[in-house]
């Protein structure tokens, strides 16, 4: 008996260590690329270790208006839908939550339905949309559209991690003279924090990582957010690796901060908000 769970313990640890170099081996790669020069990024074979270490991609990067730019535009599209998002889903989720209202199951329906159709296929309505609007090329248009996204989602999250706390917090809150949005404010925000945490982080990342929508709904540099920005070191008869490598660097490093900073409450809400819809 003690020898299988000895097999067993040692399976689990390979196939961790399996799972490990997987996924951090293209993070490894992306760094060394990323301090080598871009004529030895193509060199053959490959070598793990830079010959010439390098940091003139960095350095391009952050002398470089335009590439600084795209990062302004990331963050603070990522950092507005955020909010957004979270007070929209929050004041949304509690209503599923707590209340009984008329066409509450077809809402519910709705909001379940919108997350089963491919964003692609919204691209033409929404262009045409955002083009009639005379919004195209700017802040709002991407705003505008990221919530479309963001909002459902996030809202199925915060009702299922309410479903979660007990309703007899809510009605001692109202035995003793207060309301419904006092009980939300002072009790039921400062114990959801898990749930908040993770509709957060899932809300920043959704934003930050989104091409296709930036890609169709801008135009000029000024616009351009930071996965465009490196699909636009891809010229056509050449390409800047390393900075592409670089990039892809500044633009990891605080979203892994952000993530381990909030680990605990992320796992905690995404946990308890499977508990039921």
């Amino acid at each position: 008996m003690i020898k299988e769970d000895i097999k067993i313990r040692f399976l689990v640890y390979i196939g961790l260590l399996v799972g490990l170099v997987f996924t951090l081996f293209p993070v490894f790669w992306i760094f060394i690329s990323s301090v080598k020069t871009n004529t030895e990024v193509f060199a053959y074979p490959p070598s793990f270790i830079p010959e010439n270490f390098t940091l003139s991609a960095y350095f391009n990067i952050f002398n470089d208006e335009d590439k600084l730019r795209f990062f302004f535009n990331s963050y603070f599209i990522a950092i507005i839908v955020t909010i957004l998002t979270l007070l929209i889903s929050i004041l949304s989720g509690y209503s599923f939550s707590r209340f009984d209202f008329k066409l509450k199951r077809i809402l519910n329906l709705s909001i379940i339905s919108t997350q089963t159709i491919p964003p692609i296929t919204l691209l033409i309505p929404y262009f045409g949309i955002v083009v009639t609007f005379k919004i195209f090329d700017t802040y709002l248009a991407l705003i505008l559209t990221y919530l479309v996204f963001t909002i459902p989602y996030a809202t199925l999250m915060m009702t299922s991690y309410f479903n979660t706390l007990p309703k007899e917090l809510d009605d001692a809150v109202l035995m003793d003279g207060g309301s419904n949005f006092t009980a939300l404010c002072r009790v039921i925000i400062p114990i959801s924090l898990p749930g908040i945490v993770a509709t957060c982080v899932y809300t920043f990342l959704l934003c930050w990582n989104e091409f296709l929508f930036a890609l169709t709904l801008t135009k000029s540099y000024e616009m351009r957010t930071v996965p465009i920005g490196i699909q636009l070191l891809m010229g056509q008869h050449a390409y800047e690796w390393n900075e592409m490598m670089a990039m892809s660097i500044i633009g990891t490093v605080p979203i892994l901060f952000l993530y381990l900073f909030a680990q605990k409450y992320f796992l905690a809400g995404l946990t308890s908000g499977s508990v039921k819809f």
